[in-house]
This record gives C-alpha cells, sequence and structure tokens, in this order.
C-alpha cells in the first residue's frame, strides 16, 4: 500500500508539469495573433493613408489649375448688398438713436462713375436704403413729377437748349439762282435749382427704448413732407426759393398764343361749366394741343374739378370719364389719363382748373440725387430734430406742350 502511495505521489506531480505547460502555451498562442493582426491592420492603415493623401493632393492640383485659368481682373462688383447693408443700417440706426457718427464716418462707401452719393461738405446722408424709400414715395403721389420729365444734375442749375423755329426751305429750278433761307435759334432755358427742406422730431426716450423701424418713420416723414411742398410749387410756384409752377406764364386765349406764354380755351360760361355742351370744352382743350404732343398728352386736375368732369357725357349720352380696370392705372378722359392733383386751383370765376398737355416735353424737373439728414439733439429738447434737405428746381421747357382751360365766357 505504501508502495502505491509512492507511485502514485510521483505520477502527480509529473501530470501538474504537462498540465501547466500546455496551459502556458496556449496562453501564448492569442498573444502572437493578436500582434499579428495588429502589424497587418497598421499595414493596411498606412497604404490607405497614403491613398488618401495622393487622391487629395491631386485634388489640390486640379482646383488650383481651375482658379488659376479662371482668375481675371476687373472691377468690383455692381453690387456689395450682403457686404455694405448691416453695417450701413446699424451706423445710420446708432446716428439717429444716439447721435453718435463714428460708424458713419467709418464706413467705406463703392462709388461708381457718374454718382454723387457723397456730399462734397461731409454732410451726413440717408442710408441708400431710406433714400429709395422717399424717391419710391415721391414719384408714386399725386404730383407732377409723376408725368413730368426728371433730370439729376450736379450743379447749381440745369440748362435746357430749345430750337423752336424751323430751318427755312423752297422749290428751285435748275437755272435759277437759290437764295438763302431763314437759320434756326437756339434759346436756352436755366432751371434753378432750390432747397427744398424737413425737419420731423421724436423724443430721445422714444429713440432709446423704441424697437421701430427708424428707417421706415424717417423716410415716411420726409416724404410727407417733400410731397405735399413740391406739389404745390410744380403747380402755383412762382420762383422764388422754390420752383416755377406751370400756372405762373401769363395765360392768353390760344388764338393768340406766341411763345412765352400758356393758351386757354374757355369753358364758356363766368363761373362754371356750360349748362348746355358742357363737355365741348374738353373736347377743344384736347385739340388745342398740337397733334405731336397729343400722343403723350394727360389731364391735370384737382379731386373737386374730376367730380365734376366725370359727370360729363358727350352728344350720345356716354360718360366721357372712364375709371381704369386694372390697378395702378389713372383714370381716363376721351381716352386720356388723368393725374389728380389737389393743388390745381377749383372751378371758379377766372380760374384755371384743368392742365392738358405733353409735360414730358412741357415741364422739366431737376434735383440733385444726394439727400441729407443732419441730426440736432439741442433745439427742441427733449425731443431730437432731423433735418433733411435736398435741392429741386423746375420750370416749363416747352410753352407749346401745354395748354389750360379758363373758367370764362371767352
Amino acid at each position: 500500500m505504501t508502495e502505491s502511495k509512492s507511485r502514485a505521489g510521483g505520477a502527480m506531480p509529473h501530470a501538474r508539469s504537462e498540465a501547466r505547460s500546455e496551459a502556458q502555451s496556449h496562453a501564448r498562442m492569442p498573444e502572437a495573433e493578436v500582434k499579428s493582426a495588429m502589424l497587418g491592420f497598421l499595414a493596411e492603415f498606412g497604404a490607405f493613408q497614403a491613398e488618401v493623401k495622393s487622391a487629395l493632393q491631386q485634388q489640390d492640383e486640379r482646383l488650383t489649375m481651375l482658379n488659376a485659368k479662371s482668375q481675371t481682373y476687373g472691377r468690383p462688383a455692381l453690387s456689395a448688398h450682403a457686404e455694405i447693408e448691416v453695417p450701413h443700417v446699424k451706423a445710420f440706426d446708432a446716428y439717429i438713436r444716439t447721435g453718435d457718427d463714428d460708424a458713419l464716418r467709418g464706413l467705406v462707401l463703392e462709388g461708381k462713375a457718374m454718382s454723387t452719393a457723397v456730399a462734397a461738405d461731409g454732410g451726413y446722408l440717408v442710408d441708400p436704403r431710406t433714400s429709395d424709400s422717399i424717391r419710391s414715395m415721391l414719384v408714386s403721389t399725386s404730383s407732377l413729377r409723376a408725368i413730368a420729365n426728371v433730370v439729376q444734375v450736379d450743379g447749381p442749375s440745369f440748362d435746357v437748349l430749345i430750337d423752336r423755329t424751323e430751318v427755312g426751305s423752297g422749290w428751285a429750278t435748275e437755272a435759277a439762282n437759290q437764295t438763302e433761307t431763314s437759320t434756326p435759334s437756339v434759346e436756352r432755358i436755366s432751371i434753378k435749382l432750390h432747397e427744398l427742406s424737413a425737419m420731423p422730431k421724436a423724443s430721445q426716450r422714444l429713440l432709446d427704448d423704441s424697437a421701430f423701424d427708424v428707417e421706415g418713420w424717417l423716410a415716411g416723414k420726409i416724404a410727407t413732407r417733400f410731397i405735399r411742398a413740391e406739389s404745390a410749387a410744380f403747380v402755383n410756384g412762382d420762383g422764388v426759393d422754390k420752383p416755377k409752377g406751370i400756372l405762373l406764364p401769363t395765360k392768353v386765349a390760344n388764338a393768340s398764343w406766341t411763345w412765352g406764354s400758356l393758351g386757354y380755351v374757355p369753358t364758356g360760361a363766368a363761373a362754371d361749366f356750360a349748362t348746355t355742351n358742357a363737355s365741348d370744352c374738353i373736347v377743344n382743350l384736347v385739340y388745342a394741343l398740337g397733334a405731336d404732343y397729343r400722343a403723350n398728352a394727360s389731364f391735370v386736375m384737382n379731386s373737386k374739378t374730376a367730380g365734376a368732369v366725370r359727370k360729363m357725357k358727350d352728344a350720345d349720352g356716354r360718360f366721357m370719364w372712364g375709371d381704369s380696370l386694372q390697378a395702378g392705372e389713372p383714370p381716363r378722359l376721351l381716352g386720356y389719363p388723368v393725374l389728380i392733383c389737389e393743388d390745381m386751383p377749383d372751378v371758379g370765376t377766372n380760374t384755371f382748373p384743368i392742365a392738358f398737355g405733353d409735360f414730358v416735353n412741357g415741364y422739366t424737373i431737376a434735383e440733385r440725387p444726394d439727400l441729407r439728414v443732419l441730426r440736432d439733439p439741442f433745439s427742441a429738447k427733449p425731443h431730437v430734430l432731423f433735418y433733411a434737405s435736398k435741392r429741386v428746381g423746375g420750370d416749363i421747357t416747352d410753352y407749346a406742350a401745354i395748354k389750360l382751360l379758363k373758367v370764362a365766357v371767352s
């Protein structure tokens, strides 16, 4: 029994040794496989990285070649809206609210040829969006500006050269001596520019606390003031610190019309339209204008006169007035557009309530394109005044292109 235990005890350590050796061998095998797999992965990743670098380098070379071929050296872009709108609006808003003009002075505006967007004397300018809003409101209202000739000038006046004579001519025979014919004469009409101004105000507290649209508010206030002043001057202006109106020149009967005066046609009644055949005076007014002007002619009258004229009928009982069927289009009288201008006189004795003519040729409005705004926080405390000014002038440039209707028997 002792011998058997001895053999068993001798066999057991040998078995343990073999088992330990086998376990160590199995433990070393995964480490080798992992190391081999990692080396393979790193090799493949290095090859992939080299391939990506090569592809990126080729792409970069192609982009460089395309840029070199497409590069041009031209003038600046016509519009830089995205770059200038935000800083310009912010600068203008800061100036309106607090009077801080540092941002305005630091703005670099892109100037184009034939532009006077920057005043020579360093005055503050309304930003382009506000200036455009004011101009659009001026054009869209019932002012003579809507149908007259509007030009922009840089100087203090605008000269119009008028050729109102014709070159003489005559019939000639083969043997007769050729006689000298008359030579046309050229006249000059100088339209002086006058300063038109508006001065809306707002409290400093409102400007500090309110989040309303400062540009829209300011544009509306200025445009309203300018519209009223311009419309009155273009019709009744006397030329003293304001434009000359269409009713300023001497009026004479159309049969005796001469250059420098305006011809008129009577209504046939002393204080109103004639009770019978009232529409005849309108027809006479239309055909008092030369045929070369009638193609682009328009009527101008106020609302009260329009209310009386639209009741008129022709000999067949048809209304002479026709309302427009399209939005934005003016009504028509005898087929010609009608501009309702409230500054025209009412129907009364010896008044001229209706004008008819080609105002593009007959009346010229000259203005400077720049619009300036000065901020004054001192003169009307606690309010802030905004003094806006522009220069504009107007005058008749073709006396044959405009005819008037006079309330008179003859």
